[in-house]
C-alpha cells in the first residue's frame, strides 16, 4: 500500500469512451487504495481522466511535466505536487526515479515510448520494479504479437517475457503490483540469445 504509481496514457480526447471509463476506473482504484498517482501533468485525454478520478476519490496526484508544456490548457493545475523539469528527457528520468511501479494505459507515440524505455532499462538492471500493460480493449494485442515475434525469432530470450505483466482488468494490475517480488533475470544482457 502507498506505492508511487506512474500511469502512462494518451493525452487524446477523441479516442473512444471505452478508455476514458477505463481510465477513470484505473483513478478510483489507485486512490482506494491508498496509493499516491504520478504521471506526465496533463490536464486533456487519458492523462487527465485518471488525473481527476483520482482527486474525486481523495487520492493524491504528483505531476512531472517539461517546462515548454506548463501552459494553461495543458497541465491540469489542480495536482497536489507538480513538478517542472527543464525538457522530456529530464521528465522521464525524475517519473522513474520517484515510482515504485509503472502501468501503461492505453496511448500513442509517447506512451509507447515509455513503456518500452521503462522495460528496457528493467532489462538491464537499472531498476527492478513492477510493469503492467493494461490491454484494455485489445489495445495491445499487436504489440504483445510483435513482443513474442521478437523472442521467437531470438531477437530478445524468452524470459524478457517476464519484465512485464499484461492483462486487462484493472483490479489484477494493482494486485499485481500489491504483491509483486522483485526478481530480475539471470543475465543483464538479455539480447545475447542461444542459438
Amino acid at each position: 500500500m502507498n506505492k508511487t504509481i506512474c500511469v502512462y496514457s494518451s493525452s487524446s480526447c477523441a479516442i473512444d469512451k471505452v478508455y476514458f471509463d477505463a481510465a477513470r476506473k484505473l483513478g478510483r482504484e489507485i486512490a482506494i487504495r491508498n496509493d499516491i498517482f504520478l504521471y506526465g501533468g496533463g490536464l486533456t485525454g487519458l492523462m487527465g481522466a485518471v488525473a481527476e478520478a483520482v482527486h474525486n476519490n481523495n487520492g493524491k496526484v504528483i505531476g512531472v511535466i517539461p517546462e515548454a508544456l506548463n501552459v494553461k490548457g495543458i497541465v491540469y493545475e489542480s495536482c497536489d505536487e507538480l513538478i517542472i523539469t527543464k525538457d522530456m528527457r529530464t521528465r522521464k528520468a525524475k517519473m522513474d526515479s520517484l515510482s515504485e511501479a509503472f502501468i501503461a494505459l492505453p496511448g500513442g507515440y509517447g506512451t509507447l515510448e515509455e513503456l518500452l524505455e521503462i522495460i528496457t532499462l528493467k532489462q538491464l538492471h537499472y531498476h527492478c520494479k513492477p510493469i503492467v500493460i493494461l490491454n484494455i480493449n485489445n489495445f495491445y494485442d499487436k504489440l504483445i504479437e510483435f513482443f513474442e515475434q521478437i523472442i521467437t525469432l531470438k531477437f530478445a530470450k524468452r524470459e524478457c517475457s517476464t519484465l512485464y505483466f499484461t492483462t486487462n482488468d484493472i483490479k489484477e494490475a494493482l494486485d499485481y503490483i500489491d504483491s509483486y517480488t522483485p526478481s530480475m533475470p539471470s543475465s543483464k544482457w538479455l539480447t545475447d540469445v542461444d542459438v
